[in-house]
């Protein structure tokens, strides 16, 4: 199943896409795409469904984050080992775990605004991994039982902030439009293999990342297990599990964006984003 959250932000209501693309509601079914919803039992109920028979949504809504109401937005640094050379990192001897703030979290399609006082705003194309079923102190064998689905997200990144002040990362995480997630959460059983998934994001037409899931360092199921081993997991949580080259801090001078850029961003079978750059007073 393709999950989706759609109309205004704050108010948006759970849809499900059909076969043939069209937006179908779920408001008479489920109350969000959260919690609940995504445990086994609630995506067992939602996949009984026929969407043939669910209204069909006009129009061109605004799509919202896949998931509402998200508990927990877990990044992952360093991730891919090409991306840890261009910043002139190691790579991590076990995973670099930081977090985004929520409130960072948007639609696929909404507006990134550039924070005040902002020189270095970077993106950074990553793999979403959505938790259904709580997890705690998981073995890595039976770690894949408690994902519920994978979606795109851009973690896009401050780097003065996050690398430049002191403090953690999440300075640098974490301002409001930081992290636009979607168009859908792609449930697990239509992800035959997550590590070998092709990614990519553009800024203005310009490809600069060009990747796949099968460089990652620590894949998805080592990931939902080390973090597990720190803190519970629970149902709508998500794992935002790093970025493979091509990010503006790697390029040769550094290119970071500006006010009136678009990015444009997909990874293979989960969607695709596009964002234009605002100011943060426009």
């Amino acid at each position: 199943m393709k999950l989706l959250r759609y109309g205004p932000s704050s108010a948006e209501k759970p849809g499900i896409l059909d076969e043939h693309g069209n937006i179908r509601d779920l408001s008479d079914a489920v109350s969000d795409i959260s919690g609940e919803t995504l445990t086994p039992e609630g995506l067992t109920k939602l996949a009984a469904i026929d969407p043939t028979s669910l209204p069909v949504v006009q129009g061109s809504p605004r799509i919202g984050a896949c998931v509402g109401a998200v508990g927990k937005m877990i990044s992952i640094g360093l991730n891919y080992a090409d991306h840890a050379a261009e910043t002139g990192s190691d790579v991590p001897p076990e995973p670099v775990i930081f977090f985004k703030a929520t409130s960072s979290i948007c639609g696929p399609n909404d507006d990134v605004r550039i924070p005040r006082g902002s020189k270095k705003t970077d993106w950074e194309v990553e793999l979403g991994v959505v938790i259904g079923k709580e997890a705690r102190y998981v073995d890595q064998a039976n770690a894949m039982e408690h994902i519920a689905g994978y979606c795109v997200i851009n973690d896009i990144s401050e780097r003065a902030f996050q690398l430049e002040m002191s403090g953690q990362w999440v300075k640098g995480k974490s301002a409001d439009t930081f992290g636009p997630t979607g168009p859908w959460l792609v449930t697990k059983d239509e992800v035959t293999d997550p590590q070998n998934l092709t990614m990519w994001l553009e800024v203005d037409g310009h490809r600069f990342q060009n990747g796949s899931t099968r460089t990652m360092v620590y894949g998805v199921a080592h990931l939902v297990h080390y973090v597990s081993q720190f803190m519970s997991l629970q149902p709508g949580d998500i794992i935002s599990t790093g970025t493979p080259p091509g990010v503006g801090m790697g390029q040769q001078p550094q290119i970071y964006l500006r006010e009136g850029q678009i990015m444009e961003l997909e990874i293979e079978g989960l969607g695709r984003q596009k964002q234009h750059t605002i100011a943060w007073n426009a």
